[in-house]
């Protein structure tokens, strides 16, 4: 069965309703099995046991969250060779602008060599119930992939 690394930085209520969006996703698809993990305690064994991974941070001062760049300063050397393809989806929250955060993400995925397979979603302010339909897709479109 596939396995899918969901790997979050969930500091507010309003991440929390993401990451619950992103469980009801992935339960949409059958035959995936979903690892959900804190991004500070994720590593690279997880990374390597997963088929695929998704990644969600709140914009922080124009950045992705120290807690995910911890994740990737953990698993990159030691998973760059092993994960070239790998499959991936990001979505980041911000109470107004997330750009800065998906670039970081986009060039550290890139250096990584992985595979976007879904564009990725940029939330901003309170999470409506268009946000979550949107992240619950995401989360599905990433686990249909694997």
């Amino acid at each position: 069965m596939p396995r899918l690394l969901v790997v979050h930085h969930t500091p507010s209520p309003a991440l929390q309703a993401v990451l619950e969006a992103v469980r009801e996703g992935v339960a949409m698809v059958d035959d995936v099995e979903a690892t959900v993990r804190p991004a500070l305690s994720a590593g690279a064994a997880d990374l390597l046991a997963a088929d695929g991974v998704l990644l969600g941070t709140p914009a922080n001062i124009g950045y992705m969250s120290g807690a995910l760049k911890h994740f990737f300063d953990t698993v990159y050397y030691p998973c760059l060779d092993a994960t070239v393809g790998l499959p991936f989806g990001v979505y980041v929250h911000g109470n107004d602008d997330t750009a800065g955060a998906l670039t970081s993400i986009a060039k550290v995925t890139g250096a990584l060599r992985w595979k976007q397979v879904a564009a990725p979603l940029s939330l901003t302010g309170a999470s409506g119930p268009a946000d979550l339909e949107a992240v619950r897709e995401l989360a599905a479109t990433v686990a249909v992939s694997l």
